[in-house]
């Protein structure tokens, strides 16, 4: 059985978009780097174990994780800064009343790193569509979800926030109604029909 069918297998909630785009990304960065490296670089063996605690219980058996090897092992992350940036932002809206810190911290790591990706983010997180992403960011990042009044992808929304709190401006033209860009930014994502989203 493969990483992501052995997390989803343990999912306390395998509907809820939370568990889904966490094992997207877990089982991405096990079967990239190996299972004797941390799968997000922000969360270090003892956060991750939580994580996989709360999350997918009995996971870490599954996939015969050494958590004392774990515990030393580093793994170099070439965009680590760019990460943290983006990690930083999610954490500046994270909704207290959406659940524990640890939980909104572990999303906001999973969608920095899935960030990195060359999809959708929705994709790079193994979700069915677009919509159960927007969902998890609704429920965890609702502020900064409501920024995102036109519907931007969430990759180009994300780096565009980042971008304007530091005052740099890369884009085109000055609105997005008049960018030559704006099908990049805006366009379709081939998204399938979702399913109802729950969150418990």
């Amino acid at each position: 059985m493969g990483t992501h069918a052995v997390l989803m297998s343990c999912a306390v909630d395998a509907s809820n978009p939370a568990a889904m785009a966490l094992a997207g990304v877990l089982s991405a960065a096990f079967e990239r780097h190996g299972r004797r490296l941390l799968p997000l670089p922000g969360l270090d063996a003892n956060a991750t174990r939580r994580l996989l605690a709360r999350w997918f219980p009995g996971a870490d058996a599954a996939l015969g994780l050494d958590w004392d090897a774990l515990a030393g092992a580093d793994r170099t992350e070439p965009r680590a800064d760019e990460i943290e940036e983006v990690v930083s932002l999610l954490r500046e809206h994270a909704d207290p009343a959406a659940g524990p810190k640890d939980d909104s911290d572990a999303i906001a790591w999973a969608l920095a790193c899935a960030s990195l990706g060359d999809n959708h983010l929705w994709q790079d997180l193994d979700l069915p569509s677009r919509s159960e992403l927007s969902a998890l960011i609704g429920h965890w990042f609702p502020s900064l979800a409501a920024r995102n009044t036109q519907n931007m992808k969430w990759k180009k929304f994300f780096y565009k926030q980042l971008c304007e709190r530091e005052e740099i401006l890369i884009c085109k033209a000055p609105t997005c109604g008049v960018c030559t860009d704006h099908a990049v930014c805006f366009g379709p994502e081939d998204a399938q029909a979702s399913q109802v989203i729950a969150f418990h």
